[in-house]
């Protein structure tokens, strides 16, 4: 005997957020409907989703205006980092996005380091393409002069 649930948000193994789905009473009664994962199908429940729907979309149109908008002035800016070396092209340490974070922020630019895919450190002297990743939709990518101090 199962009833019937229309999810409120996306729940791994149900399904994702407004789809009516059979589910066994008690996992129902003590799970979905007490964290608000789920409501009973009815007018009311359809309205909230669609309206928590709408927030959703309207949140996303945002940040990814904003995101373009710092696209727009990361495309300007090229960072110079300054660094010791041991033999002329080898650095004594290595620079990392924290590094680069902190150049962007000296110009204007604030960004979080989790948004520049550098998959290593920088380690030696030279200009590396950094991709910064602003939103799922947008990315950048950016000139990371690494010079001799």
């Amino acid at each position: 005997m199962a009833i019937e649930v229309l999810l409120m948000a996306d729940v791994p193994g149900l399904g994702p957020a407004g789809t009516v789905v059979k589910v066994a009473p008690g996992y129902a009664r003590n799970f979905l409907l007490p964290k608000e994962l789920a409501a009973p199908v009815t007018a009311g429940s359809l309205r909230q989703l669609d309206k928590r729907r709408k927030e959703r979309e309207e949140l996303a149109r945002i940040q990814r205006v904003e995101a373009q908008a710092k696209a727009d002035k990361l495309k300007k800016a090229s960072v110079t980092i300054r660094a010791k070396t041991i033999d002329g092209q080898k650095l004594y340490g290595s620079v990392h996005a924290v590094d680069i974070v902190d150049k962007l922020i000296e110009q204007g630019v604030t960004i979080d380091r989790s948004q520049i895919d550098l998959p290593e450190p920088i380690k030696e002297i030279g200009t590396f393409d950094v991709q910064v990743k602003l939103h799922a939709d947008v990315s950048v990518t950016i000139k990371v002069w690494v010079v001799e101090e």
